[in-house]
């Protein structure tokens, strides 16, 4: 997502950005959360019971609620906490949801859901295939403009591509409701992490009586949005900065779901975060480098590896400078990410040479990591990044240039923004650097405009597959937002999407080459793969983490009693 996963943005923790839908973004050290009474204790006991109620602070606001027009890894998780689709992640399998059984024909074109009869939306609707048909068709209907559907469904679901362009009607697309409670989905080709998307929030059901009735404004408040999840959102529009998650009483597994209410309010100042924590008024606080040493020792300081990458993407349409390879090259090699992730993030991120994270993808025969057998493909090199510039320079006619650099506005993303940008002026000269740090939603909305030069942005995974992460850039993707294009690496990718789809090792392999091109190119420049630190309190248990969108998920989450 990112952080369009999802930025990749990952405002929950100590993540420098947020992804657009699997993600893509930038904000990271700056968690947000819900303050809470003065001196109030959460966990204290009352009666003899626990409190079930968690007082968390989140990185920015929530930019949109609608399963089908969200982007973003900070969404993601309250729509998938406050909505429910064919199954649900946790702790990597893929657990019942909406869906009480699946059954996949054997050529894997024709996957049958049986959707259980229990399921309700808020308003007491019952939760039906016909959801399912509505919101998939809306995903990649033209009129509606979704990123992700188009995205995600292209070239897997049956005519979605077609669908998208206008050249058959959204009724044309390959899913049917075989009566109330059997969804039936037809693929264009056999799709290895299908399953997994059944649990993404594109692919959520939308009650279409509702949506047509509130127009332009669905998900976009609290009144305007129907869940059918274990929590309903309160208190919420698209600019606030608190709001809460009620438990739903109409969820089908409500018995399940421990947690009454969940507080969020936007801090974007890590020590803000932290003195509030330690004030007992909040639950979570993401630390920033500069206080991780002074808490490392501290009972609930916790580090937790990620599978979110982030980078510099270079839009090639913007400048003359950043259409040249060898510059783009030279600004990929220009900054020490070793001293980036030691000194300036201080959280257990380690430095990024390519393209997918660490333990994420193993080889499907010899089982080795895929970041292993790829090498580092970009490194810092400060001599040969002042080769390439001074061979880029003199390609473009230029002794001088002028890029301006994208990011957000959060304290610990303008630190690291800061950091980057000093690197790369101080071992490329004649370069000016001009940083514009601005809010996420902004940020988001001039990634899709194609309005930068040089962006820094990130990626949570939608799946378990390379594909999650190479796909994002073949020519006009969905999410290629900066004028790349090479033949040689869409034909890979279309190869193992196609041609080595029922072959896993030649699938691998076609990833593997991807990745070589990609760097080549210099298409985008790696810069880490994240962890978090935080201080966690020991009473929040049960909480599930991801390595793929959503990161968080608070259905079995519980607050434990006092010790």
């Amino acid at each position: 997502m990112k952080l369009t996963k999802i930025s990749l943005l990952l405002a929950l923790g100590l993540l420098l950005s947020i992804f657009m839908v699997a993600c893509s973004g930038d904000e990271g050290g700056d968690e947000t959360g819900s303050e809470g009474s003065e001196g109030e204790d959460t966990a204290a006991e009352e009666g003899g019971e626990v409190k079930q109620v968690l007082n968390l602070i989140e990185g920015d606001v929530i930019p949109s609620m609608d399963p089908q027009l969200s982007t973003d890894a900070l969404a993601a998780v309250y729509i998938a906490d406050t909505m429910e689709g064919l199954y649900r992640k946790k702790d990597g399998e893929m657990t019942p949801g909406i869906a009480t059984d699946h059954k996949v024909s054997e050529d894997g074109l024709t996957w049958t859901f049986t959707l259980r009869e229990d399921a309700k939306w808020a308003n007491g609707d019952p939760v039906t295939a016909h959801d399912f048909v509505y919101a998939w068709q809306r995903g990649v209907d033209p009129d509606v403009g979704s990123a992700y559907g188009p995205y995600m469904m292209g070239g897997v679901v049956k005519n979605a591509t077609k669908v998208n362009e206008g050249e058959l009607p959204v009724e044309d697309l390959g899913v049917k409701a075989d009566g109330d409670y059997t969804f039936v989905v037809n693929l264009e080709k056999p799709t290895p992490y299908f399953l997994e998307l059944a649990a993404f929030s594109t692919f959520f059901p939308v009650n279409k009586k509702f949506a047509e009735e509130h127009g332009d404004k669905f998900s976009t408040s609290s009144e305007t949005l129907l869940s059918n999840g274990p929590f309903k959102l309160e208190n919420w529009k698209s600019t606030s900065q608190e709001w809460s998650m009620v438990k739903n009483p109409d969820y089908w597994d409500a018995e399940s779901v421990t947690l009454e209410e969940i507080n969020f309010d936007v801090v974007k100042d890590p020590q803000v975060g932290v003195d509030l924590y330690e004030k007992g008024q909040v639950d979570r606080a993401g630390l920033s480098a500069d206080i991780v040493d002074q808490y490392a020792s501290h009972d609930d300081f916790k580090v937790t590896p990620e599978s979110s990458l982030f980078w510099l993407k270079f839009n090639q349409t913007t400048s003359d400078a950043l259409a040249n390879v060898n510059i783009r090259k030279a600004i990929s090699k220009s900054f020490n990410k070793e001293a980036l992730v030691d000194e300036v993030l201080n959280d257990g991120s380690v430095a990024a040479t390519g393209f997918i994270p660490e333990e994420f993808a193993a080889h499907p025969e010899t089982e080795k990591d895929f970041r292993e057998i790829n090498g580092d493909l970009v490194t810092f090199d400060a001599e040969e990044a002042k080769e390439l510039w001074e061979k880029g320079l003199e390609e473009i006619g230029k002794s001088k240039v002028t890029i301006e650099f994208l990011g957000q506005d959060g304290s610990t993303s303008k630190l690291m923004n800061e950091y980057l940008a000093s690197q790369m002026e101080e071992n490329l000269p004649g370069l000016t650097v001009e940083l514009k740090q601005v809010p996420f939603e902004q940020k988001l909305e001039l990634d899709s405009t194609m309005d930068y030069q040089i962006q820094f942005s990130g990626w949570l995974p939608d799946y378990q597959d390379p594909n999650t992460w190479l796909n994002l850039w073949v020519t006009d993707g969905g999410n290629n937002k900066m004028g790349y294009s090479n033949p040689e690496y869409d034909k890979l990718i279309k190869d193992a999407n196609e041609k080595y789809i029922k072959d896993p090792v030649k699938r691998f392999e076609a990833f593997l080459a991807a990745s070589k091109v990609l760097a080549e190119d210099a298409a985008i420049a790696p810069i880490y793969q994240s962890s978090r630190a935080q201080l966690i309190s020991p009473k929040i248990q049960g909480v599930v983490l991801n390595a793929t969108s959503p990161e968080y998920d608070y259905k079995w989450a519980s607050v434990a009693p006092a010790e």
